[in-house]
């Protein structure tokens, strides 16, 4: 099948029943949802190449879902509104599809899944959905103008660069702000606001976390180097690897805990710090007080269980570089505590162009679980990023995009 990559001809028709607005994951999943069931569908979408977040996906490969999905893999203001489309779409259901269109996939870690080939299979796969309902396409497009009109058959006015059109049912598909180099845009948020609803502040979420300059002045020579940790931040603990950067920390396990530190603006608390305990699985105190008698400097021991330039560079941070049977067993006692649990206040992210995904967006409490219809606006609709919903990383927010996509599709 040729990839959509080059402008599609304005549709001969301007009356549809559904427009979706944005050719993303949930965007094309509930076209061609809702095309299935013989609704008439058009797909707008400003790009000019289609998926473009799909195809960058997971290194090229698309993490596009994992067999351990469950409501708590999501951070939400309103905490149980994904249940519903989660548990009438599941993880399994996808897979069920991706083996149908005979795709290959494989299994990593905590669950995740990924194409054996390339994520333009994910694309072409989605494509080919669209095509058996029957889905038209205007795209590129530039949506400039959005109105609501009081026939109830045509409910929505949609005018765009390539022509004006109707639909009784509008569908906002439009992402968050992560990626911006590739076309991320705050119309979704404009949509919501324009007819009402609430929109939760975004912010950048599962991304890199920058350091402030006392700290960082010590570890940014060390940029390169992972170690294996267990992060958290005023919420799940994750054990996975944590990378020096020339701005501060990243790797899975911070991109993880990034989206808890950004969430507490919600909560107008103060700013919690990122703790990481950089001995995950061992007794630090037990071990450093078996020691405790030895002439080697603490840094030779640590870098043991941790990269030498690492563990050199921490001990300089805290001022401890003398040697094991120097410190007192107090001492020993307080350097544990610290080895498990170091806490550290981040200055910032690396912002929306780092991110892989946004936190916040539209106020779930506004919405239907069930159908991710607006409760005081019949017809309007919303899916996978644009709203409040935020996955862990591995694969959860593709499963949020397949499951509202198809919540909605069997709705509008």
């Amino acid at each position: 099948m040729a990839h959509l990559k080059a402008p599609i001809a304005r549709p001969a028709k301007q009356s549809y029943d559904v427009i979706v607005i944005g050719a993303g994951a949930a965007g094309m999943m509930c076209a061609a949802t809702a095309g299935q069931r013989g609704r008439k569908v058009l797909l707008v979408d400003h790009a000019e190449k289609l998926a473009e977040k799909i195809r960058i996906s997971g290194g090229g490969r698309c993490n596009f879902t994992n067999r351990r999905v469950a409501a708590d893999n999501y951070l939400c203001r309103n905490p149980h509104f994904v249940r519903s489309a989660l548990s009438r779409y599941t993880a399994a259901d996808f897979i069920e599809l991706v083996q149908h269109h005979g795709i290959d996939f494989h299994e990593r870690d905590w669950g995740q899944l990924f194409c054996d080939d390339s994520a333009q299979q994910i694309i072409d796969m989605l494509q080919a959905e669209c095509s058996d309902g029957g889905v038209d396409w205007a795209m590129p497009a530039t949506v400039l103008e959005v109105s609501r009109t009081d026939a109830d058959s045509e409910r929505f006015i949609v005018n765009t660069s390539i022509g004006r059109f109707t639909a009784h049912s509008l569908v906002v598909a439009t992402g968050g702000l992560s990626i911006p180099k590739i076309g991320a845009s705050p119309l979704g948020y404009r949509l919501a606001e324009q007819f009402g609803l609430a929109v939760v502040a975004p912010r950048p979420a599962l991304v890199p976390l920058t350091l402030p300059p006392e700290t960082l002045s010590r570890l940014a020579p060390l940029a390169g180097i992972s170690l294996e940790v267990e992060a958290h931040c005023r919420g799940p603990v994750f054990r996975e690897a944590a990378l020096v950067t020339h701005r501060g920390l990243s790797g899975p396990s911070i991109l993880q805990v990034s989206s808890y530190w950004q969430a507490q603006a919600y909560e107008d608390a103060d700013w919690a710090p990122v703790t990481l305990d950089l001995l995950p699985g061992v007794d630090a105190e037990a071990w450093l007080l078996a020691h405790a008698a030895e002439r080697t400097l603490l840094a030779n021991l640590l870098s043991e269980r941790l990269p030498r330039r690492f563990a050199h560079a921490w001990c300089e941070l805290h001022g401890w570089t003398r040697p094991m049977n120097e410190f007192r067993h107090a001492d020993l006692r307080s350097i544990a505590a610290t080895l498990s649990g170091w806490a550290l206040t981040p200055s910032g992210t690396q912002g929306y162009a780092k991110a892989e995904v946004t936190l916040g967006g539209v106020d779930t409490n506004a919405l239907s679980s069930r159908t991710m219809e607006a409760r005081a606006l019949p017809g309007l609709y919303f899916v996978g990023e644009v709203m409040d919903v935020t996955g862990h990383l591995g694969g959860y927010n593709f499963q949020w995009a397949w499951s509202s996509g198809v919540a909605c599709g069997q709705a509008a």
